[in-house]
């Protein structure tokens, strides 16, 4: 028997950690929550993804009634992207999360199946995706959807 270890490398960012292009992917992702439809969580969660041609591409979250047959912010972002840029590569994805009338202290990191979607492109783009997840209070800067989900789903 071999015993593995993973690890997960990410950074911890204060407000003025951020690039001015960070700063710029986390306050769309902020402004994204604006489009969220969640009446029933009232969890508001906003995405935006930058492809390599400098555009920015928004999503929120939308519920329905017949769960699951919402979707989150990320995938919304990043099939939003595909569909109407699908010869650009996604090179980086902030995400905040607004409930309660405040976005969130501390960042949330993606579902499952939002990771795989963002394994899935980060593969497309043959390139590691740069992640940020917003938190008022803190946020993380994460280097390839590997250290969200080590066992994602490969192309090969």
């Amino acid at each position: 028997m071999r015993q593995l270890v993973k690890t997960i490398k990410y950074e911890v960012l204060d407000e003025a950690d951020f690039s001015a292009e960070e700063r710029m992917l986390v306050d769309a992702a902020k402004e994204a929550v604006k489009g969220s439809y969640s009446p029933y969580s009232h969890f508001s969660v906003g995405a935006a993804v930058l492809l390599d041609n400098g555009v920015v591409v928004r999503g929120a979250n939308q519920e329905n009634g017949a769960y699951p047959s919402g979707l989150c912010a990320e995938r919304t972002a990043l099939f939003a992207a595909g569909a109407n840029y699908p010869e650009q590569k996604v090179v980086a994805i902030a995400i905040a999360a607004f409930t309660d009338g405040h976005f969130l202290p501390e960042p949330i990191t993606p579902c499952g199946s939002c990771a795989q979607v963002m394994a899935e492109t980060e593969a497309r783009a043959g390139l590691p995706l740069k992640i940020i997840l917003y938190g008022a209070c803190g946020s993380f800067r994460i280097h390839g959807v590997g250290s969200i989900l080590p066992f994602a789903f490969s192309l090969k």
